[in-house]
């Protein structure tokens, strides 16, 4: 009698922490894009989408399509490919971490206990949804959304590829 009760709470267990898992998805940015042929102009569409699961995991993605609602899923197809593991240490990252992407410059820095994101824009999107609570940062530079979201997830898979060399 016991041991079924113990499998049923493993069960039980198990569904909550797949709950918790979950992705959540941001759209930061749409934009419409025209291209000139020679009957007239193209429209199309880009999506800029975030995606994490605030424990963690993050991922960019960005596409182009004829609709906003295809932008949107292809965009976040590419970003579930993309996605990296954070390290995360008392709700901020370890250390400070500079990332150049194209003409942008984002600065992340570690911050105590209950300092909160101070951060804008892309960067506060992906930081959010990796699941850092507590951070400073500083995009220097362009202000081209897709370039410091670019610039921030590629800071954050440093942060990675540095924990993952230091465990070997």
């Amino acid at each position: 009698m016991e041991s079924n009760l113990i499998k049923n709470k493993e069960v039980v267990e198990e569904i909550i922490v797949s709950e918790r898992a979950e992705m959540e998805d941001r759209v930061v940015s749409i934009d419409r894009i025209s291209r000139t042929v020679k009957g007239g102009r193209r429209i199309r569409f880009r999506a800029l989408i975030v995606i994490g699961d605030r424990a963690g995991h993050v991922g960019v993605g960005v596409a182009k399509a004829t609709d906003v609602q295809t932008a949107i899923a292809k965009a976040k197809n590419d970003a579930k490919k993309t996605m990296i593991t954070v390290p995360i240490i008392k709700d901020s990252i370890k250390h400070e971490v500079m990332q150049v992407f194209g003409t942008s410059r984002v600065l992340l820095k570690p911050a105590p206990q209950g300092h909160s994101i101070i951060a804008g824009g892309p960067v506060r999107a992906v930081v959010e949804l990796a699941g850092i609570k507590n951070i400073v940062s500083k995009s220097i530079g362009s202000s081209n959304m897709i370039n410091n979201a670019t610039a921030t997830y590629l800071a954050l898979k440093q942060l990675a590829d540095a924990e993952k060399k230091g465990k070997k």
